[in-house]
């Protein structure tokens, strides 16, 4: 009986869910797939499995921008939706797209730090937003603007390695090739994941939300 209990307590936080957090949970699902997808390419060298994965990055986009919508539609935002929602943001649009690069060949060690700091970057932003949602909001029903890029505009690393992919400019082919740098292998093409999550940190950067 003591179990049965316990599995009942388990699973009320689902029943706790509105329909916006199972948008977000597919979100989620999508990159951590895409994540798999990646490895097994790795273990495959089929195209087809980095394709695969590739392809749900801007799935899991779509899962982001319904979520919102749904949510403000059905008037159930809340706390728990918001951090389901930077969490899922963190795997399909940080973790997802730094895990496909390093498939795709940005492999070096110099390729591992500067996809690390894309990562790390993501979720700085993330948890600055949180932290900063309410006064940006300033008493209205959602924030006016973003500080630094959203981290969905990692789409556009993920559009990159798409034509890459297309061109046959990928592993040993990348463009701009690679470069021994020190100790470490350095393929210029990874700088654009170090853009990308500067560019997320910044404050200078005001971006409307809609």
């Amino acid at each position: 009986m003591k179990s049965g209990h316990t599995g009942q307590r388990h699973f009320s936080m689902f029943r706790d869910f509105h329909l916006a957090d199972w948008l977000t949970l597919a979100n989620a699902f999508c990159g951590v797939c895409a994540v798999f997808f990646a490895m097994r390419y790795m273990q495959s060298g089929e195209k087809h499995d980095l394709i695969w994965g590739i392809s749900l990055v801007p799935l899991a986009f779509v899962f982001d921008a319904l979520d919102g919508r749904v949510a403000r539609w059905r008037q159930s935002s809340s706390t728990l939706g918001r951090e389901l929602d930077s969490l899922a943001d963190v795997i399909s649009f940080g973790v997802a797209p730094a895990a496909l690069g390093f498939a795709a060949g940005l492999q070096g060690v110099w390729d591992w730090i500067v996809l690390a700091y894309f990562v790390c970057c993501g979720v700085s932003r993330l948890a600055r937003y949180n932290i900063t949602a309410e006064q940006l909001a300033d008493g209205a029903d959602k924030v006016k603007y973003f500080e630094g890029t959203p981290i969905p505009t990692s789409l556009a690393l993920v559009v990159m390695l798409v034509i890459a992919g297309d061109a046959g400019r990928i592993g040993d082919d990348f463009w701009f090739g690679a470069y021994q740098v020190g100790p470490w292998v350095l393929h210029p093409l990874v700088l654009v994941y170090a853009l990308s999550g500067s560019l997320m940190v910044s404050k200078t950067i005001r971006i409307p939300k809609w």
